[in-house]
């Protein structure tokens, strides 16, 4: 699960140190040549983690600050492997259905620990929105966001670098 969340979501998490900035300088840009479109978002599987765990829902420039600072914090205090343990448990999978586990129950009768690859990457698939994207019941789109992620996850690796 955690190479098709990468693959999805952040494919610099191990690289970064909470904030993909270059991802950050593309979805500025593309916003300010695009703001008739659906707005790009940049942010991180820390920042993400962050948000879900210390912060209220919605959006302001608050909140945002607030996120700038845990995701800080988490970085420094967590590792990448807790930061994802985190992530995976608190991340919203659907209505009502939080955390890897419950998603997996849900749709898939099984627990996260036997899901298989193909099950992952539908998973991870509805993170843009996962109450309007479902795994039990993928649509079209889905599926090639599926076929996507698991050609993606040959390139991912989700080893932290041990400190000597």
């Amino acid at each position: 699960m955690p190479l098709a969340v990468i693959a999805s979501e952040d494919a610099n998490f191990m690289k970064h140190h909470g904030f993909d900035y270059k991802a950050i300088e593309k979805a500025v840009e593309r916003n300010h040549k695009h703001p008739e479109k659906h707005k790009l978002g940049a942010s991180t599987i820390s920042q993400q983690t962050a948000k879900n765990v210390f912060l209220w829902p919605g959006r302001s420039w608050l909140r945002k600050g607030f996120e700038v600072y845990f995701t800080g914090l988490i970085e420094l205090l967590w590792g990448k492997e807790r930061i994802m343990e985190v992530y995976l448990n608190s991340i919203e999978m659907g209505d009502g259905i939080y955390g890897v586990d419950a998603v997996a129950e849900e749709n898939f009768r099984t627990d996260a620990k036997n899901l298989n690859k193909s099950q992952c990457a539908l998973i991870a698939a509805t993170l843009p929105n996962p109450r309007k994207f479902s795994s039990k019941n993928p649509n079209g789109y889905m599926l090639k966001r599926q076929s996507r992620i698991l050609k993606e996850m040959k390139f991912v690796s989700f080893a932290e670098k041990k400190k000597k």
